[in-house]
């Protein structure tokens, strides 16, 4: 069973999302331990990126800081190498397009295989474009993670169909940040794509608090928190570590009794 698949074996799903590099590469990877300590399945990491789309703010603000820091893709390769001495958690890559495209992707799949990686988002990849990209990375034991955002029921058909490793729903238009209502009807996404799949169903964007987790665990099958977590880091920076366990704490034993 592949590390993602294991992530949602019987249970519901916790996913945390860092910025690989803020404020360092070495406290990205005391922050995974620690999100992983605190119960989380699988984590997302952010490859910094100078334009990122689909970030609000906060994100923003996190590749900032991870740039000027000197961080660059090739030291997180060694940094995520680093991880896997450590843990089997699920790692998967949020990466923008050019990234890969400039890297190339032979290279940068060699290289994430190398390193441990499971899978990539690419946020600004349209469905259409990704077959290059995804017939590489299946062939380096990647899967590349398809996004659903509130779309046509035969397009979220068509997407859900081909999906690997998990399904990531967008549950609300425009860039990733904190808000206190979804408005999104997840449950009709998540009905469609069960008609078609049974590729595990996460539900991310803007979800921030137990009572959204809770809500999004019963209708799918885990749920992703990235902005929250990157605002306690750019709280308490460094020390940030043992404000990231309570947080994910709190949020996984909410899921546990579910």
């Amino acid at each position: 069973m592949s590390r993602i698949k294991n992530a949602f074996n019987g249970k519901k799903a916790f996913i945390g999302f860092v910025t690989a590099g803020d404020p360092s590469l070495a406290k990205t990877e005391e922050f995974v331990l620690e999100m992983e300590k605190a119960g989380a399945s699988l984590i997302e990491l952010g490859i910094p990126f100078s334009d990122p789309v689909a970030e609000g703010p906060v994100i923003q603000d996190a590749n900032i800081r991870s740039l000027s820091a000197g961080c660059t893709t090739d030291k997180i390769f060694e940094m995520v190498k680093s991880l896997r001495t450590k843990t089997e958690i699920p790692l998967v890559f949020l990466a923008y397009a050019n990234t890969l495209y400039r890297y190339g992707y032979e290279r940068f799949c060699d290289k994430s295989n190398e390193a441990g990686i499971d899978g990539f988002i690419i946020p600004d990849m349209p469905f259409e474009e990704k077959y290059e990209l995804s017939g590489i990375a299946a062939a380096h034991g990647i899967d590349l993670i398809s996004l659903i955002a509130p779309t046509s029921e035969q397009r979220i058909q068509m997407i859900a169909k081909e999906a690997t490793g998990f399904i990531y729903v967008v549950s609300s238009m425009g860039v990733t940040g904190v808000r206190d209502k979804i408005k999104t009807d997840v449950a009709s996404i998540v009905e469609v794509i069960r008609g078609v799949t049974d590729v595990p169903v996460a539900v991310g964007f803007g979800i921030n608090t137990r009572e959204q987790v809770e809500e999004y665990t019963k209708i799918a099958d885990g749920a992703i928190i990235g902005s929250a977590i990157v605002k306690i880091i750019e709280k308490y920076g460094e020390n940030a570590g043992e404000y990231i366990y309570n947080y994910v704490s709190e949020i996984t034993q909410n899921i546990k009794n579910n």
